[in-house]
């Protein structure tokens, strides 16, 4: 790809997020997200891949058809009440609108369709951004209009969400795929608790793009696609791949890393909120997603391929270390135990 293009790229990228995120007028943020959309779609296709252009076309139509609903939505509540503030939607049809709308935009059940298979289209770097930066602004747009939400409607698509994310991740072979229902299952978590505690949904969302990021990272640098290539890359680079199954296990959520802080907070809120029914269902529904983590951890460093490499391992990478993966993966592993901290603050 040109520099130049990828510059302009990036940097509308950057632009159309920061617009999002700091405007209060409805006609800002719808700005911002046209602008996302359309900067990242030359990332997608960049490849030229019949595979990548169909997922930079999916990508446009789904985003065009929400971008639209966000549009209606706020002219509706216009036209009722005279607010174009994102904070004054009171009008029921525009938050109703609005709760769809987003749910497209993230991907959340059952807008879901279109999240896999664009993923599945896009090279690693592009599925990152797609799966952490381009979920900001719409989260953003959730968290200041949490407060004239439908609980019901949310509370649904979250259960919804964790169900299919679990179920469909469970017989994926292509990696994002397998981190395209993780990301559908980890929304539904955020979305759950956004009403009740829409700053926890936030720290969640923060956690959630750290560890992808280092699972991103990591399978960018040892080039693996799918599970039959993970088995090989261990071979070439152990310590990354050991990196990898930590990092894995802390996206699901186990106790002694970062992972296990929003899953354990978003639970203790619902029940405060008495809502145990649905915390228990959420939690249950986490082992769905558990178990294909545990299958790529196993894959990725406790399984050795069936016949021997013809060179020896090579215990580091002949290249300089990459810091960027060395920080942001002690930081998906090691956040709990700064949880008091967090309490204090949300």
């Amino acid at each position: 790809m040109n520099p130049y293009a990828k510059l302009i790229t990036s940097l509308s990228l950057l632009l159309g997020t920061t617009i999002t995120i700091s405007s209060n007028h409805w006609m800002m943020a719808w700005t911002g997200l046209e602008i996302n959309t359309l900067a990242i779609i030359p990332l997608i296709s960049k490849s030229h891949h019949p595979r990548a252009i169909e997922a930079a076309i999916k990508y446009f139509l789904v985003q065009a058809a929400a971008s639209t609903l966000v549009l209606f939505s706020s002219t509706i509540n216009a036209w009722h009440t005279g607010q174009w503030d994102l904070t004054q939607l009171t009008h029921p049809t525009s938050c109703l609108l609005l709760t769809t709308a987003i749910a497209m935009k993230l991907g959340l059940v059952p807008f879901h369709f279109w999240f896999p298979e664009v993923l599945q289209g896009s090279s690693l770097t592009t599925a990152l951004l797609l799966s952490t930066v381009m979920k900001f602004p719409p989260i953003t747009i959730l968290y200041m209009s949490s407060h004239s939400l439908n609980p019901t409607l949310l509370t649904t698509m979250a259960i919804a969400s964790a169900a299919l994310g679990g179920w469909m991740g469970l017989n994926q072979t292509q990696i994002r795929k397998i981190l395209a229902f993780s990301s559908i299952s980890h929304l539904g978590w955020m979305s759950i608790i956004i009403i009740y505690d829409p700053k926890l949904t936030l720290l969640t969302f923060y956690l959630y793009s750290l560890m992808t990021a280092t699972v991103f990272l990591i399978l960018n640098t040892t080039k693996t696609m799918k599970l039959s290539t993970i088995m090989i890359s261990w071979t070439k680079t152990p310590m990354l791949n050991a990196t990898l199954m930590l990092a894995l296990l802390s996206l699901a959520g186990l106790p002694p890393l970062t992972g296990f802080l929003p899953k354990w907070l978003i639970i203790h809120e619902l029940t405060k909120q008495e809502m145990t029914v649905a915390a228990t269902v959420i939690a249950m529904l986490s082992l769905l997603g558990l178990f294909f983590y545990l299958r790529l951890a196993y894959y990725s460093t406790i399984t050795l391929p069936p016949n021997s490499t013809n060179h020896m391992k090579q215990w580091h990478i002949n290249k300089l270390t990459n810091t960027p993966i060395a920080i942001i993966a002690s930081l998906s592993m090691l956040l709990l135990p700064l949880s008091p901290m967090i309490l204090i603050s949300v």
